[in-house]
């Protein structure tokens, strides 16, 4: 076999055979196939797009390329979440103590943030002495006594997808669908999960801007769970504006804090009801969409969501004295406020340039090998279809470097969108995606 012939049958609309999939994701992961022909390769996947089982085979030459979690051990049916990516996304710190006081057991291998804001090892990371730093043993006994670990994703977990993302990067060839859905459910499946439900965001502050493109993406990503075995389901949420009111790691971890006390923002807590339903009835704790959704609030209600995550934290070495008080948690030198420029309703709130206002504070990573402030951030106070009069404020900045602030105030300005007309605000979920078909809200 021979990598020129697998290039050129691509390049003129060919199918893809298992074994040349196979061939390629082995050679390029032990380095025998060049950057080069590999580029090459993915150039003619872009144009020319790869079907369904190409697309699955490729997903699971990935997963076999490296290690391949195995949690057997755990009771119960297993069901991982994972989001798109967002701006102020603190869903899993919520969701993940609320599906598990409910009964199902989360067993969550996470990474760090690259951009806008730290990943969710690093928001977890506020709370002092919390460490992911556990063996496989002790995570799977942590899920088998309180139903809750997260855990930091192996070095070895799918080479392959590291070496072909970074050459995605560099070559123009990131964004085709086929390519993104199977990085992203390559991890998921060697990650060891059942089933698997995906946070698919859309708008400004997401990876596919448009919903067409959203429904794309979840369609292909649920198609890959269905041909290898994993019962997936997707669900496409807004990310026209940020989920919630705080960007920045202490800050989002305090609005989790608020939310699983249940006085949190709204949409946050919508969206944990909404996907933690999805995953209870996965995992068989709940018959239909409203038990789950009752057991999530009931959860909330009793506090045994908030004391499932003291449990969990605990577990992991964190100090839940910073749960219970939160004004413990890692606080800024400086607090200014965003005063609004002129009265109207607010219209849009460009995501994405919240995002790199808390960046430029210093909340996320410009490198992998940067470091994160965990206390700088925003709280927006103003979201879409709300009225402001001029001077109001429409945001908070907690930083440490006063110049840093200065560059993060010019961003939230150019994020705010504000008219005279009274605007239709977006919905929250625009639909959901399963084995059996799209069906939009």
């Amino acid at each position: 076999m021979r990598m020129y012939d697998i290039i050129l049958k691509k390049r003129n609309g060919g199918e893809l055979l298992k074994e040349e999939i196979d061939f390629f994701i082995e050679g390029y992961t032990k380095g025998s196939i060049p950057d080069y022909q590999v580029s090459a390769l993915l150039m003619a996947i872009y144009f020319r797009g790869m079907n369904k089982r190409e697309t699955a085979d490729l997903t699971m030459a990935m997963v076999n390329s490296g290690d391949k979690i195995d949690l057997s051990k755990i009771e119960g049916i297993k069901v991982d979440k994972h989001s798109t990516g967002g701006v102020g996304d603190t869903t899993t710190l919520v969701l993940g103590p609320m599906v598990a006081a409910a009964g199902a057991p989360v067993a969550k291998l996470s990474g760090r943030g690259l951009g806008h804001t730290g990943g969710t090892i690093d928001k977890l990371e506020s709370i002092k002495g919390f460490s992911v730093e556990m063996t496989q043993d002790k995570f799977i006994e942590n899920v088998n006594r309180i139903k809750l670990a997260v855990g930091a994703q192996t070095g070895n977990l799918t080479p392959a997808d590291k070496k072909l993302y970074a050459l995605r990067d560099v070559t123009a060839t990131v964004d085709n669908i086929s390519l993104i859905a199977s990085s992203i459910m390559s991890k998921k499946i060697a990650a060891g999960a059942d089933a698997i439900v995906l946070d698919v965001k859309t708008g400004s502050g997401a990876f596919m801007k448009t919903i067409d493109d959203s429904f794309a993406l979840a369609k292909e990503m649920v198609d890959i769970g269905t041909n290898v075995g994993r019962n997936t389901v997707a669900i496409i949420s807004d990310m026209d504006q940020p989920l919630g009111f705080a960007v920045g790691n202490a800050l989002e971890v305090k609005e989790a804090i608020d939310t699983l006390k249940g006085c949190g923002p709204s949409d946050l807590y919508e969206l944990c009801l909404a996907l933690g339903s999805q995953m209870l009835m996965l995992s068989k704790k709940a018959k239909d969409e409203k038990e789950a959704r009752e057991k999530l609030e009931a959860a909330v209600k009793s506090k045994e969501a908030l004391n499932k995550f003291k449990e969990f934290v605990k577990a992991q070495g964190g100090d839940i004295s910073m749960i219970d008080n939160t004004e413990l948690l890692p606080k800024a030198n400086l607090e200014i406020d965003v005063k609004a420029e002129k009265e109207g309703f607010v219209s849009k709130i460009t995501a994405d340039e919240i995002g790199l206002a808390a960046l430029s504070l210093g909340a996320g990573r410009e490198t992998k090998e940067g470091s994160i402030d965990l206390s700088v951030g925003i709280i927006i106070s103003k979201k879409v279809g709300d009225y402001v009069n001029k001077r109001d404020v429409i945001a908070k900045i907690y930083a440490n470097d006063i110049e840093k602030a200065k560059t993060a105030e010019q961003k939230i300005h150019e994020a705010y969108h504000i008219v005279k007309e009274k605007v239709e605000v977006r919905p929250l979920i625009y639909g959901i995606v399963t084995k059996d078909g799209i069906k939009r809200f």
